[in-house]
């Protein structure tokens, strides 16, 4: 997770990681981690990251920047990102949310990693403004309790999409390097603008004024600028989501995932013909 103590770490990055048994980094033991370990010694000493895999799919370019730093060959990593298959508008007129009002949304695991207590400080900072949470874990009970948060507990997917399209904007305020969060390209399916960490892959996915804004992570003040820029904003912040979903139709459709996938397969096909003829 690169993630330790509520920080990013890198320690074994590229490394033995002798540190990640030091800390019990895996499920919080200093015996599993010391196996996974010698696993992952065992293996790059045998050469099998190099020679028994053909293809390595990350799924944005700072995944793959990481898998080279931690040795993988770069000439097998490819990128093809997530998808989802979602129509824009399908159930808004179903559900009356043309007529609500538009409020900020969190979808996710209640998790410390996920930011949550972050985003609950950003909140006391911005009056008058309620946000929706939906999700469950170990931080529903700081959810409930926080006068600005609106808690929804865990939804159905149909549920999570309604209140997407019947949102203002998605906040993910991640402390942790995210992959690619499903939640990222769903709002984006949905029309719906992300305001996110300026932290690792999320700082690649969401652009910068044109699909969404930026924080800098761990930084509740300059979160709650960003939701009460937002709010102040409404007519900019639509415009976003409306690039967002030009983005999401541009590079994240069930055609396009298929195409970059066959097209992997071909490759990886192609290359262990060429090495076993």
């Amino acid at each position: 997770m690169f993630l330790r103590d509520g920080r990013v770490c890198e320690d074994c990055l590229g490394r033995v990681p002798w540190r990640a048994v030091a800390h019990g980094c895996y499920r919080h033991s200093t015996a599993q981690s010391a196996v996974l370990a010698l696993m992952l010694a065992a293996h790059r000493v045998a050469g099998t990251w190099d020679r028994k895999v053909s293809r390595y799919i990350a799924l944005n370019d700072f995944c793959r920047r990481k898998f080279i730093e931690a040795g993988l060959p770069p000439a097998r990593i490819v990128v093809k990102p997530n998808f989802v298959d979602i129509a824009k508008g399908q159930d808004l007129a179903a559900g009356g949310a043309e007529s609500a009002p538009r409020r900020g949304l969190f979808v996710g695991r209640l998790s410390p990693e996920k930011g949550v207590t972050l985003m609950l400080d950003a909140l006391r900072c911005v009056p008058g403004v309620t946000l929706d949470v939906a999700g469950d874990g170990p931080g529903l009970a700081q959810v409930q309790s926080h006068e600005s948060a609106h808690a929804l507990g865990a939804l159905s997917q149909d549920d999570v999409l309604h209140r997407m399209r019947a949102a203002a904007y998605l906040v993910l305020p991640s402390l942790w390097y995210e992959n690619f969060p499903r939640t990222l390209v769903e709002a984006f399916a949905c029309g719906l603008p992300v305001i996110a960490s300026r932290l690792g892959a999320l700082a690649e996915l969401v652009d910068d004024g044109r699909t969404g804004l930026l924080f800098e992570p761990g930084n509740s003040r300059d979160l709650s600028e960003k939701i009460a820029w937002a709010e102040a904003n409404p007519a900019a912040m639509r415009r976003m989501g409306d690039a967002a979903r030009a983005e999401y139709v541009a590079r994240y459709t069930p055609e396009r995932n298929y195409e970059l996938l066959m097209s992997i397969y071909e490759e990886a096909m192609v290359e262990h013909e060429r090495h076993h003829t």
